[in-house]
């Protein structure tokens, strides 16, 4: 059971002032009629808040003749916000079927599926792997078990030094050593061995495995045999990892974890 909130009225309350009535009254679940920054805003700094939201009717069009639009709707609109709320549906209009809009639902959900679907996490198993790793996987999570990853920035840059910035797989952007931050939606990465636990991450959701948790089994850089394989690099990464670990503050996508 939730609440819809509507703006069409008067005299309204602030949008924090709204979300602190639902969470004193337990509401944790929103549907919203359209994509109100303010309103957004409000549900995901009060934490837990599971959101229905709704396009605009007068989007419609643009939604369903223009996939670049609905690619930039949901960026503006859903990504930003994706780490704090859990949208359980986004709906394409309100009441418009039967209605002069009505042949436009269907092309506008189209290009919402797409572009929601492209603003996900690209972490996912191989095809080679998948068959095997997915009921590994849902196993885990049933039983509550974790997964054990191997976790190595060493071999990524190596894989891809043109595009991999050597001081963020080495974790220095964390450190306050410099380097490259990448950003992810609202999920800001300063090191590359988050990025990949949390690629790990997402490849678990997308076979039932929402409810593991990664267990880092190895990781390190190497002293001796390549360019970058130094005794320096080593210790640096090592340090890093160290003092992140000590931190308890976890991964963009799994804080605290």
């Amino acid at each position: 059971i939730g609440i819809n909130y509507g703006l069409l009225g008067d005299n309204l309350p602030s949008p924090d002032r709204c979300v602190s009535l639902l969470k004193s009254r337990n509401v944790n679940r929103v549907r919203i009629f359209d994509p109100n920054q303010d309103v957004l805003t409000a549900l995901a700094n009060a934490g837990g808040m599971e959101v229905v939201l709704g396009t605009l009717n007068s989007d419609l069009e643009q939604l369903a003749s223009n996939p670049s639009y609905a690619a930039q709707w949901v960026s503006a609109h859903v990504v930003p916000f994706r780490a704090r709320l859990k949208f359980r549906y986004i709906t394409a209009g309100n009441e418009v079927i039967p209605g002069p809009l009505a042949h436009l639902v269907l092309d506008a959900m189209k290009n919402l599926d797409s572009a929601l679907k492209s603003a996900q996490s690209a972490g996912e198993f191989s095809d080679e792997s998948k068959p095997y790793v997915a009921p590994v996987v849902e196993f885990l999570a049933a039983n509550g078990y974790p997964l054990l990853a191997n976790v190595y920035p060493y071999f990524a840059y190596k894989s891809d030094p043109t595009n991999i910035d050597r001081e963020y797989a080495l974790g220095n952007s964390a450190a306050g050593g410099g380097g490259k931050r990448v950003v992810d939606g609202n999920l800001e990465y300063l090191g590359l061995f988050d990025a990949m636990v949390d690629t790990m991450y997402a490849a678990a959701e997308k076979v039932k495995g929402e409810a593991v948790k990664v267990v880092v089994s190895e990781t390190g850089w190497p002293s001796a045999g390549a360019d970058v394989a130094t005794v320096d690099n080593a210790r640096t990464y090592v340090n890093n990892v160290a003092a992140k670990a000590r931190s308890g503050g976890g991964t963009p996508r799994r804080a605290g974890e």
